[in-house]
């Protein structure tokens, strides 16, 4: 099944919830909707499944108009960030009901619910009640019930918010490969950059109901066609600084100077924003080109194996990503590093124009 949205468009009360989304999801593909609270996630999934209609546009199955038709008549299944399981129900009745509803005869039955808690690796489970579960079962509950109709759209709203670290991290390597041999269209909404790299395919990126960039997930990380899309596929956001370009040079407004050289040597004569992510700010030097910044520390967030920064310079605020334990007091003067090699470029409209080269560490994009 090939899923095809063509100018969907949302409005309720006069407010639009969803603004000319167009996209095409192939058959057995993995897609990431990201984007922050209210970025017109869950909306928009909705609309895929039937569960509302879209007030413009429409949705295609395999080329034909099922704008229209009720969910019911529609091979899809979702997942959300709840737990939904029927309390009164074991585990196999819970992750059988949608089959008993469609008629599927008993040893069918059987045999799929089987086939699917093993998936899961919850097959030892099938005899507990909802209750007697932890909340990383009680989720696998919830997403093999989906996953037993064997239908032709997944589509998964947050479905791991509310798990522990430990089961965030577990499900999150395990649903790609749980889903990679079905011929199912997979749509996994979340609000973090890391868990859409984490999960791959492809991600589109949602801000304020609108679509800003959709693509290869790493793709669309290394290469943001917007500083929209800078901003949200980043985590902590992208630092911006406002810079100009002339007289062979990059000139910051917060006073510092940037060669034209690399890849951004090709610059024209003008106004741009760069950007550059936590991760590639550092407390020591990398280089010979390493520009020098100084700036007062405004917070510093521990969160055990990292530590960010926040620093206050020429009326711009930017966050340094430091790996360890680091508690610098507030107010301190700071010195910190810019690589001019990891900068992005954008032009006065916001366009991506310049990516740094992917840097490969350990074997991995970094």
């Amino acid at each position: 099944m090939t899923l095809t949205l063509e100018n969907i468009t949302k409005t309720v009360g006069g407010e639009t919830h969803i603004d000319d989304v167009s996209m095409t999801l192939e058959p057995g593909s993995f897609n990431v909707l990201l984007g922050r609270t209210l970025a017109g996630k869950t909306t928009l999934m909705r609309i895929m499944a039937g569960l509302e209609p879209p007030t413009k546009g429409r949705i295609l199955v395999d080329n034909a108009d099922v704008t229209g038709m009720a969910v019911q008549k529609r091979n899809v299944a979702m997942v959300y960030q709840q737990f939904i399981n029927y309390p009164s129900m074991n585990v196999f009745d819970n992750i059988a009901s949608p089959l008993k509803l469609q008629g599927v005869d008993k040893a069918e039955i059987e045999k799929r619910v089987r086939s699917t808690a093993e998936l899961m690796h919850i097959e030892h489970l099938l005899d507990r009640l909802p209750q007697e579960l932890s909340g990383g079962q009680q989720q696998r509950t919830a997403m093999a019930r989906a996953m037993v109709k064997d239908c032709k759209l997944l589509l998964l709203d947050e479905p791991l918010v509310n798990l522990d670290y430990k089961l965030r991290e577990e499900l999150r390597e395990e649903i790609p490969n749980l889903l990679a041999e079905r011929d199912t269209i997979v749509v996994y909404a979340t609000t973090e950059p890391m868990e859409a790299l984490l999960l791959g395919g492809k991600c589109a990126v949602m801000h304020e109901g609108r679509m800003t960039q959709f693509g290869p997930t790493t793709e669309v990380y290394h290469n943001p066609a917007s500083v929209k899309t800078g901003l949200i596929f980043s985590d902590p956001p992208i630092n911006l600084v406002e810079a100009e370009v002339r007289d062979g040079a990059i000139f910051m407004k917060s006073g510092h100077q940037v060669p034209l050289k690399g890849h951004l040597a090709n610059l024209s004569d003008g106004d741009y924003t760069l950007g550059i992510r936590a991760n590639h700010l550092s407390v020591d030097p990398t280089g010979d080109d390493t520009i020098a910044m100084q700036g007062q520390v405004e917070l510093a967030e521990i969160t055990g194996s990292e530590t960010f920064v926040h620093v206050h310079f020429n009326d711009v605020s930017w966050v340094i990503q430091e790996e360890g334990v680091h508690n610098p007091r507030l107010g301190e003067a700071t010195q910190f590093y810019v690589d001019p090699t990891r900068l992005f470029a954008f032009d006065a409209n916001g366009a991506l124009v310049a990516a740094p080269p992917v840097e490969i560490k350990n074997g991995k994009a970094a």
